[in-house]
């Protein structure tokens, strides 16, 4: 059974940092596109950040240039580095799993982000 333990999470004040770690198993973690969601109270689940395969990465516009979203082939992990942290940032994130090539996407159970004023 595949799985993503996601860690890290934690509460932070407003400008700290926190490093979130998912680590993957029973899947060959090379070939799977990476992403990080995370989803408030009352939102819908968005996309934060990604990394493809070959390392290319996008983000969206409301963390970019203070998230950095890494992978460790070697260790079958993506991190994702918050810095600059803002309260708007507190949700629960999630790490996922894609290959779009057979359709197989995989979530992890989540992780609480609280970032306080």
């Amino acid at each position: 059974q595949v799985q993503l333990v996601e860690s890290g999470g934690g509460l932070v004040q407003a400008g700290g940092s926190l490093r979130l770690s998912c680590a993957a198993s029973r899947i060959i973690f090379s070939l799977y596109v990476m992403g990080w969601y995370r989803q408030a109270p009352g939102k819908q689940r968005e996309l934060v950040a990604a990394i493809t395969t070959g390392g290319s990465t996008n983000y969206s516009d409301s963390v970019k240039g203070r998230f950095t979203i890494s992978r460790d082939n070697a260790k079958d992990t993506v991190y994702l580095q918050m810095n600059s942290l803002k309260p708007e940032d507190t949700a629960v994130y999630y790490c996922n799993a894609d290959r779009i090539i057979t359709r197989q996407t995989f979530w992890g159970q989540g992780t609480q982000v609280t970032v306080s004023s």
